[in-house]
């Protein structure tokens, strides 16, 4: 597969100012298969919405909620962004907002490689798929990704009933997991996927009530593969000093989401190059809460990776091992030949 040159052509992060009423979030470059959006200005849950579920299908990335449907939450997904109704955690007036954006494949298909027959939006170029399936609490069960490639990242959700959100991730291993909802540490289960790295063609599930709980329950999960010079699932050890870790990624970021997994009560942070166009990158909002934009214990975004500038311990606690997320505003060196740079 060629080189992504131009990452804003399969994310894209857009801040948009509430309107109270109805309005069109344009400039996102493509139709968006997964929408991610929080209030900044103000607190309100986070809210997800992708095509596979469809618009108007609500889920939160903070709570243990349910998925519901919000009529006048977001209301479809268009050629260059989305349209939004007048809910206010979605579009109240004057309050300013953050998306994130991420293309899928468009339309879902029906995905047989796994023993349970998932619904999928994936695109192999970006390393990204949204999949939808129907539980059956077994032990060693396949659900089908369609990258092509075996996922770097997994996070994972029950659609018709309450439970916490999981995550799987490489730098961890297979055995472990950790709670997008929460500040916790990593845990030690077998039962989330079965003790198995995803493959290239399924993820495995355990019988968890997270991934695959009681026989007919509605789940969703988003993958993630890792894309040279677009995208970058990894892990750093922090050293509690203000001229922090550096973390190389081979391209300029645009989004990075990080977790601590090695302590608890340490949040999820989200930075993003948008809401923070020059360095100290420093206006976070947490995965796991409710809470507004604040600022605090910052990075700097360079030309080939980031850097930590906080000795604090939520993101670069000495000794602790951090997990995070990131996708690139442009590649080191893209196979254009033109040079990303730092800011």
């Amino acid at each position: 597969m060629a080189q992504i040159n131009k990452a804003n052509e399969y994310f894209n992060t857009k801040l948009y100012t509430g309107n109270g009423s109805t309005q069109s979030i344009t400039g996102v470059n493509f139709q968006p298969d997964w929408v991610w959006l929080k209030q900044r200005s103000g607190g309100s849950n986070h809210r997800c919405y992708d095509i596979v579920r469809g618009a108007t299908k609500q889920i939160y990335p903070n709570l243990t909620n349910a998925e519901v449907t919000e009529a006048n939450g977001l209301t479809s997904f268009d050629s260059d962004g989305f349209t939004l109704g007048n809910e206010g955690g979605h579009n109240q007036n004057g309050q300013t907002f953050a998306s994130w954006n991420w293309k899928g494949g468009g339309t879902a298909s029906s995905n047989t490689d796994g023993s349970i027959t998932s619904s999928i939006s994936a695109s192999t170029t970006a390393g990204f798929s949204v999949v939808s399936f129907t539980s059956n609490n077994t032990s060693g069960a396949t659900i089908g990704h369609g990258l092509g490639v075996a996922p770097s990242m997994v996070i994972i959700k029950r659609r018709s009933s309450s439970e916490d959100w999981g995550v799987g991730h490489q730098s961890l291993g297979w055995t472990k997991f950790i709670r997008l909802n929460t500040d916790g540490a990593e845990g030690t289960s077998t039962g989330l996927w079965n003790d198995t790295a995803p493959s290239s063609t399924v993820v495995t599930l355990g019988n968890s009530g997270i991934s695959n709980p009681t026989s007919g329950t509605t789940m969703i999960a988003y993958c993630f593969a890792e894309k040279k010079g677009f995208s970058k699932f990894g892990s750093y050890v922090g050293n509690g000093n203000a001229d922090g870790t550096f973390v190389y990624t081979g391209f300029k970021p645009a989004f990075v989401m990080m977790k601590n997994a090695s302590a608890s009560a340490t949040p999820w942070f989200i930075f993003d190059a948008k809401r923070n166009p020059s360095n100290e990158t420093d206006l976070k909002l947490n995965p796991n809460s409710s809470d507004a934009e604040s600022s605090a214990n910052p990075i700097d975004i360079l030309s080939n990776g980031f850097k930590l500038r906080t000795s604090g311990s939520y993101n670069n606690g000495s000794g602790n091992t951090l997990i995070y997320m990131c996708f690139a505003e442009s590649p080191l060196v893209g196979t254009n030949g033109v040079p990303a740079t730092a800011r």
